[in-house]
């Protein structure tokens, strides 16, 4: 063996060792891959991966996602070796609370890493985002000798993440896109938690693969370091196609445990650390041990990620010169930072127009964006003519042009959520997903990762309640607002009209603390008239005072969202009638509500006032809000297939029964 090779192989053991020791102190991890998969890491990271482990965002640098984020002590192996600052005391703090290094990857904690995995399949469909967003931005941007944008997107995929379905649905729609800068290394390891993989694994993923559009290579030894090198060299050239390496490993390598179950999901044990470390030669005393030679080695990253990110400067500085608007605008998309005036051509609505579906008054503030928005870019699970999502006059991506903002996710919700985290966290583009509400559970997964990372993903709903009427109970959503809300760090918001739609599109746009979803209805509800209501504010509120009580002070007050406001504001005026004062508060946003001061919730809500929530959804939650003596019209039961209208008056959707329920509620106060 050579003094090179005797090199690869210690840092190689150096990153094992580190992750074996990690999760040997904390009594719990995953020590099987990072012994199998240290080999092709070294490689990609050693000889491919641009990245200054200096400045963790630079913008041009590759992206690596270790999908298989439950081997997180391989990457932190990685991060800390190569000069990232993860010091060693994260390492020895793995697992522990308030340390960078968790049990799986978090966006956010540890600098390089660049997704929060675990849920298998999330991480493949999150690098497939990374690298539509590089196509795109490449195609946006670059010029002829400077291209600005031009880097890869790597990721370490697990026998579980091709087993989830998620993956499936992101693989084809990488090869339908052809996105040849896509590069998965795939730890053919045969071991899952239960056994080996052919217990429920036995599909020939080379042919699935291939049938996806994607280059398949193979790599038989997984400690073939030169064999792996070649096989990215050849994924590399590769101009038409995504590519999976399909590398051969043993999970557990060199440890008593090796090719077992026992390897993957728990620590090795001290009698088997120290088999394991004399089987590679390794020292037994002391643990997270760093050979001072193959720490210059990993270090020289540190160098070689200066000189790559002062290069691209260089080449930045050359496009200044030449394209100094273009160079402003990618400044300012990097940056996160919004043009002036972007919102100057968003729609306003009179209720002379006539009544209007939200999903089209969102399609149309969608619209206005774009103009601004230069890099706004998303699409629909083969929904874009039902959501109203599509950006017209802004091109197919992958199909008419590479910057074409407009992406066809395909019947592929779960993967579309993934996707747009992917390229909300690749950054440089503003991403939204669409289909209809009752299918978000497809995306529920993504949408939870997107809350934990508080990213800024854009998530549009449509056909929102029961009143979408014939396509049945199957369609219609009842229990997925409240699903929703149950998200920590999710905002949610129902807008009660079009202009309400319009400022939750403002909102949307400008909103930092996480990800925002949109839910809109399909049928045409009345318009609210800006100039008599407070919408601006009381969107961005949550929720507002809309209608006041005729007298001053409320004998009730009813809290609606959506299109339920417009039920509350009819049985107010029977209310009124009858001499009940009613007050009607729309709430498009319990999350917008909830944070604002406290006289402001309490002046909105006094608790000496009955109050009447009214939503076509599940009623559990509203009590927050109505308090124990409240009372709430909501629908605990699935819909039911009939004109929307009828649906939504058979399940008590109607003004008598409001006002029924609100004078029940006044009597009992009085």
């Amino acid at each position: 063996m050579t003094s090179a090779e005797n090199l690869d192989q210690l840092c190689i053991n150096t990153i094992r060792f580190l992750a074996v020791d990690a999760v040997e102190k904390a009594k719990s991890g995953h020590p099987g891959t990072p012994l199998g998969a240290a080999p092709m890491a070294y490689v990609l990271w050693d000889l491919f991966l641009r990245h200054n482990p200096n400045n963790p965002n630079w913008f041009n640098r590759d992206r690596f996602i270790l999908s298989a984020g439950h081997a997180s002590a391989l990457l932190y192996s990685l991060l800390h070796l190569y000069g990232y600052d993860l010091p060693i005391d994260e390492l020895k703090r793995f697992r522990q609370w308030g340390s960078k290094t968790p049990g799986h990857p978090e966006y956010g904690l540890a600098p390089g890493v660049e997704a929060t995995t675990g849920p298998l399949g999330q991480g493949f469909a999150m690098g497939v985002g990374m690298a539509i967003a590089e196509r795109f931005l490449a195609g946006y941007f670059n010029r002829p000798g400077l291209p600005i944008i031009d880097h890869h997107t790597y990721a370490i995929v697990s026998d579980g993440d091709l087993m989830e379905g998620v993956s499936s649905e992101a693989a084809s729609l990488a090869g339908t896109l052809k996105l040849n800068k896509l590069i998965y290394l795939y730890d053919d390891n045969h071991i899952s938690i239960e056994g080996e993989t052919d217990l429920a694994f036995t599909e020939a993923v080379e042919g699935r693969f291939e049938a996806y559009g994607w280059r398949v290579l193979w790599v038989s030894d997984g400690n073939d370091l030169a064999a792996i090198e070649e096989a990215i060299r050849v994924a590399h050239a590769e101009q038409e196609r995504p590519s999976i390496i399909i590398i051969r490993t043993h999970i557990g390598y060199a440890s008593p445990k090796q090719d077992t179950a026992e390897a993957h999901g728990e620590p090795l044990g001290p009698e088997a650390v120290s088999a394991t470390k004399e089987a590679l030669n390794w020292p037994l005393e002391p643990t997270f041990y760093v050979p001072d030679t193959a720490l210059a080695h990993f270090r020289r990253a540190l160098k070689r990620g200066a000189q790559l990110e002062d290069e691209w400067n260089s080449q930045l500085e050359r496009y200044r010169l030449d394209y100094p608007e273009m160079a402003e605008l990618l400044d300012r998309v990097i940056a996160g930072v919004l043009p002036p005036s972007w919102d100057a051509e968003l729609p306003s609505f009179h209720p002379d127009q006539g009544p209007k579906a939200t999903r089209e008054a969102s399609g149309k503030a969608m619209n206005a964006l774009a103009k601004h928005l230069s890099t706004f870019i998303g699409g629909s699970a083969d929904l874009a003519p039902s959501t109203k999502t599509l950006l017209i006059g802004y091109g197919d991506f992958g199909f008419d042009e590479a910057c074409g903002h407009n992406i066809h996710f395909g019947v592929r919700e779960h993967a579309m959520g993934g996707v747009v985290n992917g390229m909300t966290l690749h950054g440089g583009v503003m991403a939204y997903g669409a289909t209809f509400l009752t299918f978000s559970d497809y995306m529920r997964p993504a949408i939870r990762l997107a809350a934990l990372m508080r990213i800024h993903s854009i998530f549009v709903f449509t056909h929102d309640s029961i009143a979408l009427g014939e396509d049945g109970p199957t369609h219609q959503p009842v229990e997925h607002l409240m699903s929703l809300r149950a998200i920590p760090g999710l905002t949610l918001i129902r807008p009660a009209d079009a202009n309400e739609a319009v400022e939750a599109w403002r909102l949307a746009v400008q909103y930092r603390d996480g990800p925002i979803a949109l839910a809109l209805t399909r049928q045409k509800i009345p318009v609210l008239d800006p100039g008599r209501y407070p919408i601006a504010q009381g969107v961005s509120k949550g929720a507002y005072v809309l209608a006041k009580a005729e007298g001053g002070r409320p004998d009730i007050i009813i809290i609606a969202t959506g299109s339920e406001v417009h039920l509350a504001l009819a049985a107010q005026e029977a209310l009124e009638r009858n001499n009940i004062h009613t007050e009607v508060i729309s709430m498009p946003s319990w999350e917008l509500f909830n944070a604002q001061p406290e006289d402001y919730r309490a002046e909105l809500l006094p608790p000496d006032v009955p109050k009447l929530a009214v939503e076509a959804g599940v009623t559990q939650g509203w009590r927050e809000y109505v308090g124990e003596d409240g009372d709430v019209i909501g629908i605990n039961r699935f819909g039911a297939s009939a004109p929307g209208a009828i649906v939504y008056d058979k399940l008590g959707y109607n003004v008598d029964h409001v006002v029924q329920r609100a004078e029940a509620l006044v009597r009992k106060k009085r």
